[in-house]
């Protein structure tokens, strides 16, 4: 799952969450004051960091698979988050703003000695233009521009986390046309909750019920393939292909 780092805790933010946590996004929300940073205005996120920008960038660390979008309050704090994170990795990072504040941020940037392409490379003004104006709007505009670049990058695969509890449910083998490839996880906690996919809709819901009795019958290792052919009338799937699945328990 890919990390989605949200600089700035505004309106438009406060959207994209909500847009992002349906797109099955690792959501990081960064702002320097507690009222636009706090699990309450954010329960749909992973973490939220109030702190300032600097030190929660660093305490993040940067990933291949990244995804950055800097909406802050202010051109200054978008300025000193883009250069902190264009420092990194990251597969996106995109900026908010006018045409000027943009130019004027790029200009800073590319005096302190940033290559001219890695500039170019910003998704600034950031979205896809869809004519809208409000907050919401906006956000539409951030995500599906996020979207479009994870259907470019192909999803990232991540590291499983080591210590939860459950089933971990992992793609060993992909054949055809299937969502998610090899490496590509989910854990299904004792409660029933997941993070992570294999892909979503009614191979996921299958693997996710297996997962369950798996723990519940205090099994062991298990292996499982999954038909998403048309010809697989019982999990409703049109798409075609076969994913092999590795089931792991852990207490």
């Amino acid at each position: 799952m890919e990390r989605l780092i949200i600089c700035g805790g505004g309106h438009v933010s406060l959207a994209l969450a909500h847009i992002a946590s349906i797109l099955e996004f690792d959501i990081t929300v960064v702002d320097d004051r507690e009222e636009f940073a706090n699990p309450e205005r954010f329960p749909m996120v992973g973490q939220t960091l109030c702190m300032p920008f600097s030190k929660a960038l660093e305490k993040l660390g940067s990933r291949p698979g990244d995804y950055y979008v800097i909406v802050t309050r202010g051109h200054a704090f978008d300025r000193d988050c883009l250069a902190q994170i264009l420092r990194g990795q990251y597969a996106y990072a995109g900026m908010i703003g006018s045409k000027l504040k943009i130019k004027a941020v790029m200009d800073s940037l590319l005096a302190e000695g940033f290559p001219q392409e890695v500039l170019d490379a910003v998704h600034s003004p950031i979205g896809i233009r869809l004519g809208g104006q409000t907050p919401a709007e906006v956000a539409v505009s951030i995500a599906a521009e996020l979207v479009a670049e994870r259907a470019r990058l192909g999803p990232a695969v991540v590291p499983a986390p080591k210590k939860d509890p459950g089933v971990l449910v992992t793609i060993t083998r992909k054949t055809g046309s299937a969502p998610r490839g090899e490496g590509a996880w989910m854990l299904v906690r004792p409660d029933g909750s997941t993070i992570g996919t294999i892909g979503g809709g009614s191979v996921e819901f299958q693997a996710r019920t297996d997962a369950l009795e798996l723990w519940g019958n205090n099994g062991g290792p298990l292996e499982r393939t999954y038909d998403l052919s048309p010809k697989a009338a019982q999990l409703g799937m049109v798409c075609g292909g076969k994913i092999d699945v590795k089931f792991e328990v852990r207490r």
